[in-house]
């Protein structure tokens, strides 16, 4: 049972840039805040950046001013831009409600930065 799917990742160099897409199928995004997620090999999964109902942002320090989230409410699709990326940011990333709901966490994408 599939309810997030995510796509958008890939192979890049340090200091390129990507587009990360969530598509939505289980809440409305235009009522439920909504995060990114990454986890690295042997590290937890720890969330990146978030957006509110009201648009209000949060990113974590080690990607504020290179990430940026957004949502489309009309297609239910949440959105990660990702520039000036950074070997540190390879992970897989995930999307889900904020806080997460357990039972929604998809597959993710694969985001690999070269140096």
């Amino acid at each position: 049972q599939v309810q997030l799917v995510e796509s958008g990742g890939g192979l890049v160099q340090s200091g390129g840039s990507l587009r990360l897409s969530c598509e939505v199928f289980e809440f409305d995004l235009e009522h439920h805040a909504m995060g990114w997620f990454r986890q690295a090999p042997g590290k937890e999964r720890e969330a990146v950046a978030c957006i509110s109902s009201d648009r209000v942002t949060f990113y974590v320090e080690s990607v504020k001013g290179r990430f940026t989230i957004d949502r489309d409410n009309v297609k239910n699709t949440g959105y990660l831009q990702m520039n000036n990326l950074k070997p540190e940011d390879t992970a897989v990333y995930y999307c889900n409600a904020y806080p997460p709901n357990e039972r929604y966490w998809g597959q993710g994408t694969q985001v690999t930065v070269s140096s």
